[in-house]
């Protein structure tokens, strides 16, 4: 495997799989196809992807059978789905939550919120081992218990900077653009100008700045990369 999060994209049209595999892989995803059910249980035995956007009305076997289907394998029973519908009244919704769906999105859709909505799902399913603390060359970083670190020196910084710093943390060495970090860390809030990614990388490079003469800068860890956007290193900074 590549390290990435395989999303798995069942509709039986492939004008409307393409479009979303486009928008995963730019997003930072790989991406499987399927065109029914039969295949995308095959997808899912096989390739063990880690969320399924599954559309309801389909020919044969429906995106909500095989929903159902899903729930009652207890090999994918706590696989998160996300329903793919233009099934957008209220009856219908109730209806694909109670059959297990872990979130429902009408079509037509944008591809910025439905990629926001999966972030949101994959955070709130993800394993407790992937929210264990990280710690680079004495920068350490909590997520359950919500806290940093600066050797001993516990740092102080907001929530959308906190999660800033997790991300990168998360992914060292890998340079990532504005537009990127705007997906990845402020999720639904999609229409704010992607110059606030740099106000945030300001404040986060100033709480990880020592307090005491002669301390180690953590803040050098977030560093710019002209041309492209930020990255976290404990590296020197290459031009």
């Amino acid at each position: 495997m590549n390290g990435k999060q395989t999303i798995l994209v069942v509709d039986d049209e492939s004008s409307i799989r393409d479009m979303v595999q486009l928008s995963l892989e730019l997003a930072g995803f790989s991406c499987l196809q399927a065109a029914n059910a039969r295949e995308a249980m095959g997808q899912i035995l096989d390739a063990r992807p880690d969320l399924v956007l599954l559309d309801w009305m389909m020919p044969d076997t429906s995106g909500y059978e095989l929903l159902r289907r899903l729930r009652k394998d207890e090999n994918c029973a706590r696989l998160p789905v996300i329903m793919l519908t233009a099934k957008v009244e209220e009856g219908n919704r109730v209806q694909g939550l109670d059959g297990g769906a872990d979130d429902y999105v009408g079509k037509p859709f944008s591809p910025r919120e439905l990629i926001a909505r999966i972030r949101a799902l994959l955070r709130r399913t993800a394993p407790v081992e992937e929210q264990q603390p990280m710690e680079f060359d004495g920068l350490r970083l909590d997520p359950l218990a919500h806290r940093v670190f600066a050797e001993a020196r516990p740092v102080e910084m907001g929530p959308t900077e906190f999660r800033l710093l997790q991300f990168l943390m998360s992914h060292p060495d890998r340079a990532y653009s504005r537009a990127q970090l705007l997906d990845q860390v402020w999720g639904a809030n999609v229409y704010i100008d992607e110059r606030t990614v740099d106000v945030h990388v300001r404040r986060l490079r100033k709480a990880l700045e020592p307090v005491e003469a002669g301390a180690k800068d953590f803040g050098e860890f977030i560093q710019t990369v002209r041309g492209t956007g930020y990255r976290f290193s404990n590296q020197m900074a290459r031009a």
